[in-house]
């Protein structure tokens, strides 16, 4: 499993940068699979916390219904002019309720609720320098690769 600190210890600078944009915006934009392997995008919030990034859903929620069943998705942080970041890997629920407790944040709704910590797979930062586009993409023992496109 790759841990946002195994991303952060790769590639410190990248992992900065889309970090910083996360915490840009409160709310994402979350893709998951449905059961018939469409897509469905749902808006999230997203923590780092204990190492990795972790989110939640409200209890029983189709999100959550989706990530159960297929833990594949991708997170799209908030758009601005400061770089286009997304995230992707598998959702992994966090089920046991100690550990569960050490990722919460305190803002939680009251009752019961979905946690999931992500085993990235990927991060994609996207920005416009000059006449280029700059794609830079982390891959978990890859290191940093750097596309330019005019």
């Amino acid at each position: 499993m790759a841990s946002w600190k195994q991303f952060e210890e790769e590639a410190a600078e990248l992992a900065a940068t889309v970090r910083a944009r996360f915490a840009a915006a409160d709310t994402h934009v979350l893709a998951t699979l449905r059961k018939d392997g469409s897509p469905r995008v749902s808006g999230s919030e997203v923590d780092f916390q204990n190492a990795d990034l972790s989110f939640g859903s409200m209890l029983g929620a189709v999100k959550a219904r989706d990530l159960r069943r297929d833990g594949r998705c991708a997170i799209h942080a908030h758009p601005s002019g400061d770089g286009d970041a997304k995230v992707a890997g598998v959702a992994q629920e966090i089920t046991d309720p100690a550990e569960k407790e050490s990722y919460t944040t305190g803002d939680e709704p009251p009752g019961d609720f979905h946690a999931f910590r992500l085993d990235l797979r990927e991060a994609v930062l996207t920005s416009v320098e000059g006449n280029e586009l700059v794609i830079k993409v982390w891959r978990p023992g890859e290191g940093v690769r750097t596309v330019r496109r005019t």
